[in-house]
């Protein structure tokens, strides 16, 4: 996974990806984390394996020896013998500036023998003992093509350059001299002009396969390395009518491994990978199972870093599919897995999934549950992701895609110690996606949970920044989708958090927006806010507004939702937030062509719940820019129409609270009909009945749901009512009344249309108990509009009967006025005290800026509106 992030209102944010992902990520080719995803991606792909490759024969061996096939019989100290070396030494030395290398070719080639018959690379005493004998062990220009080609080859399948842990300092030396010497000597004979060189079409192939597998195996891409890779190129071009399929096949395996660590694609680089792809299609009928697997996988990593998808690579993808079905049966399980990965890939990338793909596909998910028990950690992490992303890209969950991840959870159990920090970080992406994805949480599916989270708190440290994107994204999925926060997914979240701030410099827009959606998705399913999860915030707004120009659509939507749902979490707003808010919000604008349904109505909703934070010019002129988009998309869903409609109530409501200003009937049309849309559809969710009754109310419709409401009474609203009906014995007082199917209010005059609210912080951003939020502004309007007439008391206006008497003379006074009957009621304010006593006086947008408010705060949820808070102290 990688490129894997998360979405809002519970949908996981595709890799642009996580998160993933969690891909991203995946999240995970991540991904993913992804990742992927994911998570690694968060929306990111697992990193994959060391693809098989035929690779040259050895070549022609002298006559002592080197002549002699190596086997395990035969013991290693036999290679290296100081005589050998000295043999060697002596025919470079007698043969002088005319030594073609010969013998030292055939030398390597022994090597790699060895290690074929071990069936395994040199171990790291091995190498060690090796490389004593190596230190005079150097390449000169003199030596021909295929003598540099043998020896660079063989010594890199032997692992003669593979670093391993802990490295003794004199190995390193030793390898970074003699690859020195040979890079150098390719380099010049590549930038030969005589036809002399003698390059030939193999060794092409097999140095670059050389090069691109010591990189992925921790190499550093030195000057030297990345040189000899740019000598190279050209003559993949010029030799491209005389390849082999299995050249072909290793030269885009390892084009796409030199980009998937950071290979720059150059011109050249861009005409070799165009020379070579007509060639898939001219040799299709001479592949093998492992090339067509190889080539899938190249391409998908291709296309995965950035590589166009001309015609000629979806030419090649469309030669190789059908030869998936043609030679299912002789597919071994790292093909399966690479096959399955690179379709996922291609997938999400954008290939179509036309009847060839969706035919290759059908014949490879059986073939999981025939080979289940022959695949490895990386084959198990590589499925999981890719079934996982299939699925999150629309492909059916059939019975055979069913049975491949049934058969495949419990392996993630049994090799549970096998998994690396990445392959963690994906499988934990994977999961959360398919559960995402409507996966019913099986036995299996904890178990694999359960088995994988104490390895977060074991592999730590080596988590990268989308592998720790991915994990809290897909940590923050499964809670959100009913999966018990256990001591080991607390621990899991708390070991995480501090890395965070480590990564902050690493993070792409995506794994930004996923972390924050999954802290705040992990605070609203009640994480703790501690100090870990403070500081991890603290570290990512800042990034907001550093990255504001990369963020996607999606990424936008995420994030405004993230803050807004912060409003309703109680987080102490500070001045980080709106400098987010002010990065984010021209974004919306920018880009208002380019969001989809559901991000609009995330949108609509994020906007709303900030209340009297965001100016109401903007937030009317933003809502007019979107809203039109709704009504294009008759087939949104139930909760995309609830968020949409909420947030178009609260604009509607503040527009209402401003002095002659004109009512905007394209909003108030556009509430109609998406409140007609919700009347043919039935809700069990408790919150979405609350929103169909405030909107019938604001539409004059008929209320056909009966909406349930928990009520609480603060000490503080219970001490005001009783010195009120104290002070008016007469004085009817009626508590936690629901009006019209509306939410209860906390005070009722019945006999005066009169209603007070005791307004907590929970009822302001950040607390402020001066910048009303989206859902007191909505209650107030609603009540309102039904006829009566609303008196705020902030809470902290009530602390004593000092400070309540004002406001209790003041009922009295109007009590007093009015006539003993129901009926609307003057809106205009006649309090004393009008800095906290608020009926109807309108807040008047002002010319500057996008925020009113004097003190930041909080956010809410994706979703239209969880319950309702009561007074907080």
């Amino acid at each position: 996974m990688h490129r894997t992030s998360a979405d809002i209102s519970g949908q996981y944010a595709r890799s642009g990806s996580d998160d993933n992902q969690p891909d991203n990520h995946t999240a995970s080719a991540r991904r993913g984390r992804y990742r992927e995803c994911t998570v690694r991606q968060w929306d990111n792909p697992p990193r994959q394996g060391r693809n098989e490759f035929y690779h040259s024969p050895g070549a022609r061996s002298p006559q002592n020896l080197l002549s002699r096939s190596v086997n395990l019989a035969q013991d290693f100290n036999s290679l290296i013998k100081k005589e050998t070396i000295n043999t060697l030494m002596n025919k470079s030395n007698r043969f002088g500036p005319e030594y073609d290398g010969r013998y030292h070719g055939h030398y390597a080639s022994s090597i790699k023998k060895y290690t074929l018959a071990a069936k395994r690379p040199l171990n790291r005493i091995e190498q060690s003992q090796l490389m004593r004998l190596l230190q005079n062990f150097s390449a000169t220009r003199s030596w021909n093509w295929r003598s540099l080609t043998t020896t660079f080859h063989s010594f890199t399948s032997a692992g003669v350059f593979t670093p391993h842990n802990p490295m003794d300092e004199r190995v390193t030396r030793t390898q970074a001299a003699l690859l020195s010497t040979l890079l150098d000597a390719i380099i010049f004979n590549c930038n030969q002009k005589t036809a002399a060189r003698n390059i030939d079409p193999q060794g092409i192939a097999n140095l670059l396969w050389a090069m691109a597998k010591q990189v992925d195996n921790g190499h550093e891409r030195t000057p030297g390395l990345k040189e000899a890779v740019a000598a190279l190129l050209p003559q993949v071009n010029a030799q491209k009518a005389d390849f082999k399929p299995q050249e072909i096949a290793n030269l885009l395996w390892a084009i796409a491994k030199l980009v998937d660590n950071g290979q720059e694609q150059t011109p050249e680089f861009n005409v070799a990978v165009a020379s070579l792809l007509p060639l898939v299609n001219a040799q299709k009928d001479q592949f093998i199972p492992q090339h067509i697997a190889n080539l899938l996988w190249a391409m998908a990593k291709l296309v995965d870093n950035g590589l166009q998808q001309t015609p000629g690579l979806k030419g090649a993808v469309a030669v190789l599919l059908p030869l998936v079905s043609a030679q299912k049966d002789q597919f071994i399980p790292q093909h399966i897995a690479n096959l399955l990965w690179a379709m996922a890939k291609l997938v999400d990338n954008g290939q179509e999934r036309t009847s060839v793909f969706k035919g290759a596909m059908a014949e490879l998910l059986p073939l999981v549950n025939a080979q289940k028990g022959q695949f490895n950690a990386l084959g198990i992490t590589s499925l999981l992701w890719a079934m996982a992303k299939l699925v999150d890209s629309g492909q059916e969950r059939t019975p055979e895609l069913n049975e491949a991840v049934a058969a495949l959870l419990p392996l993630v159990n049994v090799q549970k110690h096998q998994f690396n920090a990445q392959s963690i970080a994906n499988l934990l992406w994977a999961i959360a996606k398919l559960v995402d994805n409507g996966q019913e949480s099986t036995p299996g599916f904890n178990e694999a949970v359960t088995a994988l989270l104490p390895h977060v708190n074991a592999r730590k440290s080596q988590f990268n920044a989308q592998d720790i994107a991915n994990l809290l994204w897909s940590m923050a999925k499964l809670v959100d989708n009913g999966q018990e926060r256990t001591p080991e997914l607390n621990e899991a979240v708390t070991v995480l958090l501090p890395h965070v701030r480590a990564h902050k410099d690493q993070f792409i827009p995506q794994h930004i927006a996923n972390l924050l959606w999954a802290m705040v998705k992990l605070v609203d399913n009640g994480q703790q806010q501690t100090s870990g999860l403070k500081g991890a915030l603290a570290v990512l707004l800042p990034l907001v507004s550093a990255q504001k120009d990369q963020f996607i659509p999606q990424h936008i939507a995420n994030l405004l939702w993230a803050m807004a749902k912060l409003v309703d979490n109680e987080q102490e707003w500070t001045p980080e937030f709106n400098e987010v808010l002010a990065a984010l919000l021209p974004q919306v604008n920018a880009q208002k062509a380019d969001f989809n349904p559901q991000e609009i109505a995330n949108l609509l909703w994020a906007m709303a719940k900030l209340g009297e934070l965001l100016e109401l010019n903007v937030v009317i002129s933003t809502f007019e820019s979107l809203v039109y988009r709704i009504s294009e998309h008759p087939q949104l869903s139930q909760q995309d129409i609830l968020m949409s409609l909420w947030g178009l109530m609260v604009c509607c409501a503040r527009l209402s609270r401003v002095p002659n200003a004109n009512k905007n009937n394209v909003l108030e049309q556009q509430m109609a009909d998406l409140f007609t849309r919700l009347e043919n559809r039935s809700s069990d969710n408790e919150e979405g009945q609350r929103i169909i009754a405030m909107a019938a109310s604001w539409l004059g419709r008929p209320c056909l749901v009966a909406p349930r409401y928990q009520t609480t009474r603060s000490k503080l609203q219970s001490d005001f009512r009783d010195q009120l009906q104290s002070c008016v014995p007469s004085l009817q007082i009626e508590e936690e009344k629901s009006l019209h199917s509306l939410p209860p209010v906390d005070l009722l005059l019945p006999d005066h249309n009169l209603v007070i609210e005791v307004q907590g912080p929970s009822h302001y951003v950040g607390g402020d108990f001066n910048t009303r939020n989206g859902s007191t502004l909505l209650k107030i309007a609603l009540l309102q509009k039904a006829g009566f007439e609303v008196i705020e008391i902030p809470v902290n206006r009530l602390l004593n009967q000092e400070l309540m008497k004002p406001y209790i003379d003041q009922i009295k006074t109007r009590a007093n006025m009015l006539p003993q009957e129901h009926g609307s009621v003057s809106l205009k304010r006649r309090w004393a005290d009008q800095a906290y006593i608020t009926a109807d006086k309108g807040r008047q947008p002002s010319d500057h800026g996008y925020f009113t408010g004097k003190e930041p705060s909080e956010a809410q949820t994706g979703k239209p509106a969880k319950r309702k808070r009561k007074n907080s102290q």
